[in-house]
């Protein structure tokens, strides 16, 4: 008979399934899982379960592993909702616990419990489960990090009454190792090979997908592409609302992010009879501008490794696959296309999904949105980690800073705010743990700080080499944009007056820095790469109101 608890013995499969770093924010169901807790176990503060989330998913995507994330019982689990669904949609590989009442008051309902723990988190979790005996909890650790990793990757949610922890264990668990990666059907990627070789003018399209598969740094996935596309040689594009870079901004076949609507999408792939997307969906689209999903007489093939995307595209013809698998095994296939030198048009907004809008006037001579990324992508090292949640500003941020390393650039999938903050502290604390100590900079709107700021104390915690530069507009510009593209004047709630960034960040704890020129943002960056955890750098910039198609 085991003299085991079900605490030691799921401490002891965490180990050795390498989840010792839990990110969370505390609360009174969680604690007898957090006491005594083990000193070889590192805990992750956050001051909002949200923040937890999304720190946890900068972290996974980062270390490409599994992450555990506790937050508190059903209250917590919903301030976290936001971000689990950006997880989901980040095909982030996330282990969600939150703790339950007592099992002998869960048939009362009582305050602070999860009344239907299972249907809480739907439908932006993989599985959700809260165990039957306090003996299942380690087997369902060890299910909840397979169905996490298998394809497509993504969060999943465990509930687990408080009371489970100190019963006794059946034994120790058994540890399994999962696939995290599915290839394609020999048969189907053969006659995927066939058409694109008698295509007579085909183009990639490539997504997200493309930076997550291989191994630590990205560059197999890019490699992987780059190789596709020059036998080809082929128009690249990057997927609508990409949240990763899928190719080199720089290479010359690279034309840009096709737009997030249906009838400017289309219009972009006029004159192709061949599109292959690979690695995203098939589209992302908002706003609802009409159209054909596809040009008359182009056939739409499409490569992802999730049946919801296939089985929900309503247009081509779909292989499930890894999107990396797909592309090495389609290379050596396909024929190559080498008769002459292809030239290609970039965009000058590159990956952004709509064009910049012409630059404003200087007004008290505030910074434009460009000429504050001039400075920046001037400033900055090249090997910055780059994360952006500025929607009103995309299209300025990719023109003046193009990406040409894998694994350097961050957005949200979901298009759900507050993300980004935190991620970039799971982002810089894996580049510490790694040692590759890159400088992380989030470029993020006055507006969107406002979703997650209290993740700047955790930066500060842990002394995190973070540059925040807020972008104070004093308003929410993308909105501005939708009124104007939905003809709805005089809505409520669109200006953000009486902000003080500087002040919040140092509230914090953050350095905290107001600058006004290009001169200054210059010597606010040089001092932050000199200095020891975040820096809030806070630059009023010129308003305006980008186009949306």
């Amino acid at each position: 008979m085991s003299s085991s608890t079900v605490r030691d013995v799921t401490f002891a499969l965490m180990r050795e399934l390498g989840l010792t770093t839990v990110f969370g924010n505390p609360g009174s169901t969680e604690e007898t899982f957090l006491k005594d807790f083990p000193k070889d176990f590192r805990y992750i503060q956050t001051l909002h379960e949200s923040s937890a989330v999304g720190a946890a998913d900068g972290y996974a995507q980062a270390t490409r592993r599994p992450v555990l994330v506790n937050v508190h019982t059903a209250a917590g689990l919903s301030n976290a909702m936001s971000n689990i669904m950006t997880a989901r949609m980040n095909k982030t590989p996330l282990i969600i616990t939150a703790g339950n009442q007592t099992r002998n008051m869960l048939l009362m309902d009582p305050w602070l419990s999860n009344v239907d723990p299972t249907m809480l988190p739907r439908p932006w979790v993989k599985w959700s489960y809260e165990p039957v005996r306090a003996q299942d909890v380690p087997g369902a650790i060890m299910r909840a990090y397979a169905a996490a990793l298998q394809p497509p990757a993504g969060p999943v949610f465990l509930s687990l009454p408080l009371d489970d922890w100190d019963q006794t264990a059946n034994g120790q668990a058994v540890a399994r190792e999962v696939t995290r990666r599915v290839g394609p059907d020999p048969t189907r990627i053969a006659d995927f090979a066939q058409a694109i070789s008698k295509a007579k003018d085909p183009v990639l399209i490539f997504g997200s997908d493309l930076c997550r598969a291989g191994g630590e740094g990205g560059r197999e996935g890019w490699q992987a592409a780059i190789a596709l596309a020059e036998k080809l040689n082929v128009p690249v594009w990057a997927a609508p609302a990409s949240e990763r870079a899928p190719f080199p901004e720089t290479h010359p076949l690279y034309v840009g992010g096709l737009p997030f609507a249906i009838g400017p999408l289309c219009d972009k792939l006029q004159g192709h009879d061949l599109a292959v997307v690979i690695g995203a969906p098939v589209f992302r689209y908002y706003p609802y501008v009409a159209g054909d999903y596809i040009p008359q007489g182009l056939r739409l093939l499409h490569i992802t490794d999730d049946p919801e995307e296939a089985a929900r595209a309503p247009v081509g013809d779909s292989l499930l696959s890894d999107a990396l698998l797909a592309v090495q095994s389609l290379t050596p296939l396909v024929a190559s296309r080498h008769a002459k030198t292809l030239t290609v048009a970039s965009q000058a907004h590159r990956m952004a999904p709509h064009p910049a809008p012409e630059e404003p006037e200087a007004a008290d001579g505030q910074l434009s949105a460009l000429l504050l990324f001039d400075v920046l992508h001037e400033v900055m090292p090249a090997e910055t980690v780059l994360v952006e949640e500025s929607p009103s500003n995309v299209a300025q941020l990719h023109r003046a800073w193009p990406i040409e390393t894998p694994d350097t650039f961050y957005t949200f999938a979901s298009g759900s705010l507050g993300w980004n903050l935190p991620a970039s502290v799971g982002l810089a604390l894996s580049e510490r743990d790694s040692q590759r100590n890159r400088p992380v900079l989030t470029v993020i709107g006055d507006g969107s700080f406002q979703y997650s700021v209290q993740g700047l104390w955790t930066a500060a915690q842990h002394d995190l080499q973070i540059i925040f530069v807020v972008l104070r507009n004093d308003e929410y510009a993308i909105l501005k944009s939708f009124a104007q593209l939905e003809n709805t004047p005089n809505v409520p709630g669109l200006d953000l007056p009486g902000l003080d960034i500087a002040a919040l960040g140092k509230g914090y704890g953050c350095a905290s820095v107001v600058a006004k020129t290009a001169d200054e943002v210059r010597a606010a960056c040089e001092a932050a790469l000199k200095r020891k955890g975040p820096t809030v750098i806070e630059v009023p910039i010129v308003p305006n109101v980008p186009p949306l198609i």
